[in-house]
């Protein structure tokens, strides 16, 4: 049975011709070959030919073994391209093509209901919406109910968390647009499964815009506190006594300001993980943010040392999977082969000095995470690069307007902050001074030894790399 990478999903072939599609190994939906050949259909009506890749033709004879490989193959290489090209990958057919399957999938109808979006304070956000619903309409209705203004929704998005035994929580993705994020939650049938808001760019200037309305204060202070809280942004004693006087006084600005100045301002933690750098079986713990990487790396050795890879020095990364068999714990020995498990690795390929690439890997189950921020740290980097700003109104709707609820729900002052960690260990620098770069085209392996899937993103923020950028 094979597999293979779609930015966020993974299919994996079923006899006679159908494909399961899987987010982070969880099925996402089911779907046949003449479904994906009517995607492929639409897609060259409203495209054109010469944009759309070429699709795996049909066979007049019954598949052997070897040709449904061969076609699983192509299938991949197919979804890929889609999925990577900005017009095809974003489009409404693609998108709602996924939406539409993913709801027949897991066969649950169309009705109203309620749907609990957690805050970073942990409050709870009661929104009333359709289990069709897509991820914008979720993030729209949580908005109304926050009465977050229109044109500060784009700051935000939804994310899907898993919560930890500590009362903390570990991000399995961002939601997609190609997904119903009420379909998405329940049917993970598991409770420690949530959706939490919280802002989705990455650099802090932005804040000020944020900081402008009420509401937005409100729920960045709340995100910041417990960012502190978590550990997410380091803080000294000092600081910490300043952070908990501001928090007193209600100085919500100040607050935020001054954890601005912070180690691990903005970030998202990940859960600890593997690496084979700076050498092979070297755990870490990862945080993106800043528009890199940070690695805080365990050696053999015990010894912990700290690095930065820059998103600009990253000249492309793939996520690949693969999976195993792992034996079951419950049943005579040789019974049977246990259920599937699903390795997941992001790797880049970093420009060390001038003349030098290497490819550095991490095993997390958090891969497709890493990979879904690295690609929005690039948008953002292209944006600015261009003159732009991410400040839009939120797409409205043809009746002329966001739905807004009759009744808003403020959001709740964060506790005071505890007392920090002292036990915190003294951090090495493993790197040195990392500078910034510039997007280029995605390239795709060919490469027989990559195991499962290859998702290459090139970096169009790459280019023009002089020496004076080393």
């Amino acid at each position: 049975m094979g597999h293979f990478c779609l930015a966020c999903p993974v299919l994996i072939s079923l006899p006679p011709s159908a494909y399961n599609i899987h987010v982070n190994g969880v099925l996402h939906c089911r779907v046949r070959y003449s479904q994906l050949l009517g995607l492929h259909e639409q897609l060259r009506k409203e495209y054109g030919a010469n944009v759309v890749p070429a699709f795996p033709p049909k066979k007049i004879f019954t598949l052997t073994p070897a040709e449904v490989e061969q076609r699983r193959e192509q299938l991949e290489k197919y979804m890929q391209a889609v999925r990577q090209d900005p017009l095809l990958g974003g489009s409404e057919i693609f998108n709602s093509f996924l939406r539409k399957a993913q709801q027949e999938t897991q066969q649950i109808p169309t009705e109203e209901v309620q749907l609990q979006v957690l805050l970073s304070n942990g409050q709870k956000v009661e929104v009333s919406i359709l289990t069709s619903d897509q991820t914008e309409d979720v993030l729209e209705a949580t908005a109304s109910k926050l009465d977050l203004p229109d044109d500060l929704v784009g700051y935000f998005s939804l994310f899907l968390v898993r919560e930890t035994k500590d009362g903390g929580f570990s991000f399995v993705r961002k939601l997609q647009e190609f997904e119903l994020p009420y379909v998405s939650v329940t049917s993970l049938h598991n409770p420690e499964y949530r959706i939490i808001l919280r802002k989705s760019y990455w650099d802090s200037a932005y804040d000020d815009d944020v900081m402008e309305h009420r509401v937005g204060l409100n729920l960045l202070y709340a995100q910041t506190v417990s960012d502190i809280e978590h550990g997410w942004i380091l803080v000294n004693k000092e600081q910490h006594r300043q952070l908990k006087s501001l928090q007193e006084k209600v100085s919500k600005k100040e607050f935020i300001r001054l954890a601005q100045t912070l180690k691990y301002y903005g970030c998202l933690k990940f859960d600890p993980c593997v690496t084979d750098f700076p050498e092979q079986g070297c755990h870490v713990v990862v945080s993106a943010g800043n528009n890199e990487l940070n690695f805080q790396v365990r050696l053999p050795s015990e010894q912990i040392k700290e690095g930065s890879f820059k998103v600009t020095r990253m000249r492309c990364w793939r996520v690949t999977s693969s999976s195993s068999q792992v034996p079951t714990t419950n049943g005579p020995a040789g019974s049977g082969p246990g259920k599937a498990e699903v390795k997941l690795e992001l790797a880049f390929e970093y420009l060390m000095s001038k003349d030098r690439l290497q490819w550095v890997t991490i095993t997390s189950p958090q891969a497709i995470m890493l990979s879904i921020c690295l690609q929005s740290m690039v948008d953002e980097l292209m944006v600015k690069k261009s003159g732009g700003s991410i400040r839009k109104m939120f797409r409205r709707r043809a009746s002329g307007g966001l739905r807004r609820c009759d009744s808003q729900q403020a959001v709740k002052s964060p506790p005071l902050l505890d007392s920090p960690d002292g036990s915190r260990e003294p951090i090495a620098k493993l790197s040195s001074k990392l500078s910034s770069v510039s997007l280029r085209g995605i390239s795709h392996s060919s490469s027989a030894g990559d195991v499962g899937s290859n998702d290459f993103h090139g970096n169009y923020a790459f280019e023009g790399i002089g020496d004076e950028d080393l």
